[in-house]
């Protein structure tokens, strides 16, 4: 288990343009695979290189853990088809107005926390394909909470101004610890510079010291000097 500093597609907002699972990893196709390939090394996962909906913003737009994949309705049956080929859980893609399910949905294999604004039909959705029970909640008041916190199963990293109420909701849906943090040198959206998994996190290169070591402490990873490395930006 550890933790590591990154970057793609020239930037530091990791957790916009890729995400992961105990199972996977979803990747933009614009980065090189010699890149993507340590990417999935890191996280000890399966690699999918894909875009969604022909965008590199693949942690904003799709939601996943070990169970299941949310994917917009403008997905491409090719994108499909690629994910499929390394993933085995559900696939659904949501014939929804809403497209960044990244943003709107908190997820781990033991529950999933959704924005407030899901009608009762797409709560049910999204529990279904995610394999878990699904809660609609907010994180410091705000309803988007899957670029407010990051979830894994080992633990969860939210935005610092949690409300005690959210904060023991998402211990009970999550059913892992909650700790509060910032990535990227005071950016209080974690899940825009963070993706991790139960064997690594990978924080955005401008993570500071103390964010990392509360970061560390939260998810139950640990930096160790010979992963400091920099994953190299593609620009």
């Amino acid at each position: 288990m550890a933790i590591y500093l990154s970057s793609i597609v020239g930037s530091v907002s990791i957790g916009v343009y890729s995400l992961a699972t105990d199972k996977v990893v979803i990747v933009p196709k614009v980065v090189p695979f010699k890149k993507a390939e340590k990417l999935s090394e890191w996280l000890k996962v399966k690699l999918i290189q894909t875009s969604i909906g022909a965008s590199v913003l693949v942690g904003a737009l799709a939601c996943a853990n070990s169970n299941g994949i949310l994917l917009p309705h403008f997905v491409s049956d090719k994108e499909i088809g690629t994910i499929k080929s390394c993933f085995e859980g559900n696939i659904t893609m949501m014939e929804r107005k809403k497209t960044a399910y990244g943003n709107l949905v908190l997820a781990n294999d033991y529950g999933a926390i959704v924005d407030v604004r899901f009608r009762a039909n797409e709560i049910e959705e999204i529990s279904e394909t995610l394999g878990v029970e699904a809660v609609p909640s907010e994180i410091a008041g705000l309803p988007y909470v899957g670029s407010l916190a990051v979830a894994t199963n080992k633990g969860v990293v939210a935005h610092p101004l949690l409300r005690d109420s959210e904060r023991k909701l998402l211990e009970d849906v999550l059913k892992v610890p909650v700790d509060v943090s910032t990535v990227n040198c005071g950016i209080p959206y974690v899940g825009t510079g963070l993706i991790g998994n139960r064997f690594a996190a990978v924080l955005g290169s401008m993570t500071t010291g103390p964010e990392m070591f509360i970061i560390e402490n939260a998810l139950d990873v640990v930096k160790e000097d010979e992963v400091n490395e920099s994953f190299q930006s593609y620009r």
